[in-house]
Order: structure tokens, then sequence, then C-alpha cells
């Protein structure tokens, strides 16, 4: 697997992993070298040149360079995934272990493609708790920061008839499409393309990312949500997300559900 890898100084680590975070990756991997520096490992875009682009100019203390990882240990936590239930009638599965399940049940295969996630994630489950009961027949869905598809697939299961989806990182979307002819989907449209970009407006927009990308995003979230429909925000902790909100008036937070420290909160626009 190809790596980006940012060598930066201890107490820009943080600093070093938000603008990881904030060029679309999905897991940050931080290594204390015996050098004295941190080095802080990524999967990004699908080249070299299209990485050190989205992750922009660096201050000059900091080296940015990629390295090739072998796969095969960060593939062995496989064997021990299992199925995800996120409604009594929705259950995510890895693609390599589909089951058995109740009549009536549906069951959403994914292949994480990487570090972009199953499905077990708490914000995760609850976006898709969240999708699976707001998506209504004939509803079209926005499904931003999409990572392996799972929502967008969620959305399209649930009966919406249109899903886009958006992510800044090129494997997401590859992951996504994939994902998405898994499960004999095709209605969902999936692209790199910014938000600020996105032309109309949904029934259901799906936001499960950071909170420092949803309040940058907070007036196109607010744009692309429908006047009569919901914007689902995760991704964000339980106890800290009131800045968040803040950066999303005048919509209204109408519902919120907590799972192991993580909230999803529903907003609606003020009638």
């Amino acid at each position: 697997m190809r790596m980006v890898e940012l060598v930066v100084p201890p107490a820009d680590a943080e600093l070093a992993a938000d603008r990881l975070w904030a060029a679309g990756a999905r897991a940050v991997e931080e290594i204390a070298d015996r050098a004295g520096h941190v080095r802080l490992r990524t999967a990004l875009a699908s080249t070299d040149a299209l990485s050190a682009q989205r992750i922009g100019a660096l201050p000059p203390t900091w080296r940015l360079g990629h390295v090739d990882v072998d796969d095969e240990p960060a593939t062995t936590w496989r064997e021990f995934a299992n199925p995800v239930r996120v409604a009594a009638d929705l259950v995510i599965s890895p693609a390599w272990k589909l089951g058995r399940h109740d009549t009536g049940t549906t069951e959403v295969a994914v292949e994480p493609a990487g570090s972009f996630g199953l499905g077990d994630h708490p914000t995760t489950k609850l976006a898709a708790t969240a999708a699976w009961r707001l998506v209504a027949a004939h509803d079209q869905v926005l499904d931003v920061g999409c990572g392996s598809g799972v929502l967008a697939i969620v959305a399209a299961k649930a009966g919406a008839r249109r899903v886009v989806a958006v992510d800044v990182a090129d494997a997401a979307i590859e992951a996504t499409i994939d994902n998405a002819r898994r499960n004999d989907v095709h209605i969902v449209e999936a692209s790199t393309t910014p938000i600020g970009e996105v032309v109309g407006d949904y029934d259901v927009v799906l936001a499960n990312i950071l909170a420092p990308a949803i309040v940058a995003m907070s007036a196109d979230l607010r744009r692309v949500t429908a006047r009569g429909g919901v914007l689902v925000i995760s991704g964000i902790l339980a106890t800290d997300h009131q800045h968040v909100l803040d950066a999303l008036v005048p919509m209204e937070p109408v519902r919120t559900e907590i799972l192991d420290g993580w909230a999803a909160v529903e907003l609606r626009h003020r009638r």
C-alpha cells in the first residue's frame, strides 16, 4: 500500500494530523522515531503528486515523503470482523462474511478498501441508523465524505431514487463504486466534486465527518439541504459539539442520538 508520510517535530504532531484529516485521511498512524521526530502515515490519493497537492504547502520543519507499506499486517483484523446490526431489520456485514439473517432483514455488504471503514464505528452506526429511518421512497440523498460508500448504499436500500456521494479521496470514490456494485445498487453517483460545487438540494444530507470539516462546510451543508429536508451530522463528540450546531444556525437540531461518546444530530431549516 502506498502511504503518505509526514515527518514533523513532536510539538507539531497534532497540527500535522489535522492537515492529513483535512486532506482526506480516514486513519492516521503516528510513529515516534529514534531521531526524536514523529512520523504520520496515511493513504490519500491515487498518485504521490495528487497526495502532495491535497496536503498543500508545508512549514519548513515538516518533511513530506511517500512509503510502500506491507498490506499483510494491516489485514489480519479481517478474520475478526463481524456483521453489525444497526437497526432491527438492517445489518452491515464484511463482504467476506455474509451471513443468514431473519426474513425481512436487509444486509449491506462492505469491503472497507483499506482504512475507509466497515460500518462498525459508532459514528457510522449512528448515521446509518438515521439514514435507514429517514430516507423515504423517491428521496434525493447526498452523502458528504462517503468513504467506503456504506451510508450511500444504506440510503439506496431504504428507497432513495438518487444518491450522490462525494469525497476528497480518489480511493474513497473507487471503494464506493465497488461496494455499490457489490450490493446491486445502481443509483449512486460518486465523485470528488467539492461540496461547494454540488448543485441542487437534497431531501436527506448525510455528513459523517469530523467537526472541523462540518464547520468549514456549514454554509454549503445548509444550502444543499432542501427546505423540507433533513441534515444528519455525525463524527462529533457527544460532549463537545455545540460549536458545530452554532455554525449551522439558522438550522435547528430536532433529534440527537448518542453512542459510545459520539453523537449524531438531525437538523432542519426553521419554518
